[in-house]
């Protein structure tokens, strides 16, 4: 199995507070990975660190096998990395139709309305709304267009950040039904989630973080079966 992403002893910081404490792990072609922990375990940030909008203050980030330290984050997409952001972050005063274009500004012009089709595929409510206003979409709509616009680049590593966020019971199944999907379609994902039960039902691997360091490593149906995430993270 090719490794796509590599992260060694990585370090970050805000101010004088050490948020990332030498944390190591590693995603392989066609996998999801997920990260879970509490609020504040780090999960996000080393998110934007490995998607270039934040920087290290040592470690390495190999994508592909190449070190993005230093990169700025556009070039990083254009190596074939996505983010959806926590909190969606979509352009709100835009159309749906508009917000998809938008994600597409590392592919050819000549691929783009044939990417926007597939998306209007993948998620259907999208279609009905393409020249709907985004800011007056509901959470779960704009959870998906969020996605849509991550898939128009074409992402070797799709990474999703708190993806059922705020959203009722109802569309979170249906926003982990669709990375289910993804996943077997062959997309690569690394899922950053709160929500360890949903999280852990989709991943092949899982890495549960606490205070900003790895503590729990192993398969998604290890860390399922396991007391201390039983406990921590799902209730038991």
């Amino acid at each position: 199995m090719n490794q796509i992403l590599k992260v060694s002893d990585l370090h970050v910081y805000y101010g004088s507070i050490h948020a990332v404490k030498g944390v190591s792990f590693e995603v392989n072609e066609g996998e999801v990975v997920t990260l879970i922990g509490a609020n504040g375990a780090g999960k996000s940030t080393i998110l934007n660190t490995v998607s270039g909008l934040l920087h290290p203050k040592s470690g390495s980030i190999l994508f592909n096998g190449k070190d993005l330290r230093g990169i700025p984050a556009h070039k990083i997409v254009k190596q074939g990395m996505a983010q959806v952001p926590e909190g969606r972050h979509i352009f709100l005063q835009m159309t749906v139709q508009e917000n998809l274009e938008m994600g597409a500004f590392t592919q050819p012009n000549s691929a783009i309305e044939a990417d926007i089709e597939n998306v209007y595929q993948r998620f259907p409510r999208l279609k009905e709304r393409r020249k709907q206003i985004a800011g007056t979409l509901s959470g779960g709509e704009q959870q998906m267009l969020a996605m849509g616009r991550a898939l128009m680049s074409h992402p070797k590593l799709l990474m999703l950040d708190e993806p059922s966020m705020g959203l009722a019971p109802i569309l979170v199944e249906q926003i982990f039904s669709i990375i289910q999907e993804l996943h077997a379609g062959g997309t690569t994902i690394l899922l950053v989630e709160q929500n360890a039960q949903a999280a852990l039902d989709v991943a092949d691997r899982a890495y549960v973080l606490e205070t900003g360091r790895i503590v729990l490593s192993g398969t998604g149906a290890e860390l399922m079966a396991s007391d201390s995430v039983q406990k921590a993270y799902l209730g038991g």
